[in-house]
């Protein structure tokens, strides 16, 4: 499957973006499909994830700011981003795979990634 994610850019803090991430080859709404994020110097940390049952999880830095969503006809995935901190800041994947749920974590569980776009968050 390929993954194009995009919708990254500069913001200041405070600010919003909406990430997308296309796939093909495989249906988002079967499939458990998660964002990471990778700021330099440090590991690549989970964001949030939508099963494909339309469950969601967050991690706890961006719950109540992140929203995790899909469109099925679009076979997308969005990542909408609000009330941006400078430590949002990062390169955001994409990930897809079927990883147990309580496992959705994990980055070794997803089966292929998306490219990375950048978010930079100025203060």
């Amino acid at each position: 499957v390929q993954l194009q994610a995009s919708g990254g850019g500069l913001v200041q803090a405070g600010g919003s973006l909406r990430l997308s991430c296309v796939a093909s080859g495989r249906a988002v709404s079967r499939y458990t499909v998660a964002w990471f994020r990778q700021a330099p110097g440090k590991e690549r940390d989970f964001v949030a994830a939508i099963s494909w049952s339309g469950d969601t999880g967050y991690a706890g830095s961006v719950k109540g700011r992140f929203t995790i969503s899909r469109d099925k006809d679009k076979n997308t995935v969005y990542l909408q981003m609000y009330s941006l901190e400078p430590e949002d800041a990062a390169v955001y994947y994409c990930a897809i795979g079927r990883p147990a749920w309580g496992s959705r974590s994990a980055a070794a569980l997803y089966y292929d990634w998306g490219q990375g776009t950048q978010v930079t968050v100025s203060s």
